[in-house]
């Protein structure tokens, strides 16, 4: 479900470099990365990555104890640490993530498992929503009706 199909434009990896934890692979301290991380081995500690377009991917076997900061996050592991997927976060079917979930977008496949919370988070905009009933609350506390 979470790979990469013919045809599909949004498939969860770019065309980036690919960094792989190889099973059996252990790493202690926090990874900075650009691009594309597969984890198949253990990362004891922070993944992060300042890339807009960066992807991690926690297969199956791969574990995380760190915290996750990152565009795009698939997990089919286990991660004990918060999240921080700044686009999407994917929880495939033997996912099981032990601490908090902060998303913009995201998809879970039945028989993923978490133990924390989710927390929408939408993109920073300098654009204020415009009330819904076409009122305005002034600071001085009084209502301006706007005109259409």
């Amino acid at each position: 479900m979470f790979g990469i199909k013919s045809g599909d434009n949004q498939s969860p990896f770019s065309q980036a470099a690919t960094t792989l934890i190889a099973p059996g692979t252990e790493v202690e301290g926090d990874l900075n990365f650009k691009g594309n991380l597969e984890i198949e081995g253990t990362i004891k500690g922070n993944i992060l990555s300042e890339d807009e377009n960066s992807h991690v991917r926690v297969l199956n076997g791969g574990s995380v104890q760190g915290e996750i900061w990152v565009a795009t996050v698939v997990i089919n592991g286990h991660v004990e640490g918060d999240i921080y997927a700044t686009k999407q976060a994917k929880l495939a079917s033997k996912a099981v993530v032990e601490g908090n979930i902060h998303y913009n977008l995201i998809e879970i496949e039945k028989g993923a498992h978490v133990v924390g919370s989710f927390v929408h988070e939408q993109p920073q905009t300098n654009v204020s929503a415009f009330p819904a009933d076409g009122r305005i609350d002034q600071p001085d506390g009084i209502v301006k009706k706007v005109e259409k």
